[in-house]
């Protein structure tokens, strides 16, 4: 655990001094640097004073009491408190850098997102190769640490695995869809994780500023090369799928129509 966090900081430091460097060149997309933020900047409020779990920071998102869970959350159990967790509340609970990270269930324009991508990459499958929802990636060499993206582009032979972590070796393309809560810092954080995993290629769907992200060449903590682009420009995959997708299904996200519902 402790190595997976200095990696993380060292890639929080790279991406840092890269952001330094661009701050005067900002990108057209969304307003934020094409190199490193998948999100845009934001004015953010001063952040509230987050509770400690034995050591750890618990990332917390705004839902119903929560039955206690034990054992206490401690390094060398997260994954366990995880599991009870969303047994106990149906939440979507991953281990990144040593921290619970907990999401609500998507909005529909959220789903929706993933839905037309799916649509779209089933059909043109190279052989060999499936696409998968719920499906959870390790970080190698950790006990704890694991992620579940949206989507993820695996070998078939996945059908037939009784284990619930998928090697990030062989993953050919992890998709995440950015929840309307999120923050730019936490996007980026992900991000790092995936590179720092090993990742191949990371796509990120901002339905908040109308975005998309093509991360790819995980090196050193970090990816390499991201391309940019927006809603309704054409976006093309690495290999092993080399092909490209349409991105003008996907939609913004606005207002509920349904008052009293709180945002996700």
């Amino acid at each position: 655990m402790a190595e997976v966090e200095q990696r993380l900081r060292a890639a929080a430091c790279t991406r840092a001094s890269r952001e330094a460097e661009e701050a005067e060149t900002a990108s057209q997309y969304g307003g934020f640097t094409a190199e490193r933020d998948v999100g845009p900047h934001a004015d953010r409020a001063p952040a509230a004073e987050e509770p400690e779990l034995e050591g750890r920071r618990s990332d917390v998102v705004a839902m119903p009491s929560v039955p206690r869970i034990h054992p206490k959350p401690r390094p060398g159990n997260l994954r366990e408190v995880a599991e009870r967790i969303e047994e106990a509340t149906g939440l979507r609970v991953q281990v990144l850098g040593g921290k619970l990270v907990m999401s609500p269930t998507p909005r529909g324009k959220h789903a929706g997102a993933i839905r037309y991508l799916r649509h779209q990459l089933e059909p043109v499958m190279p052989d060999g190769l499936g696409v998968y929802e719920v499906s959870s990636v390790m970080m190698p060499g950790e006990r704890d640490e694991y992620a579940t993206p949206d989507l993820v582009v695996l070998p078939e032979e996945w059908d037939d695995d009784d284990d619930w972590l998928a090697d990030p070796e062989d993953v050919a393309l992890a998709v995440e869809v950015i929840s309307q809560s999120e923050k730019s810092r936490e996007i980026r954080d992900k991000a790092d994780w995936y590179a720092v995993a090993g990742v191949a290629a990371l796509l990120v769907i901002d339905p908040r500023n109308g975005t998309w992200a093509l991360h790819t060449h995980p090196d050193n903590g970090a990816y390499q090369d991201v391309l940019p682009g927006k809603f309704g420009e054409p976006l093309p995959l690495p290999l092993p799928l080399g092909f490209e997708v349409a991105t003008d299904g996907f939609r913004l996200y606005g207002d509920s129509p349904r008052a009293g519902r709180s945002s996700r």
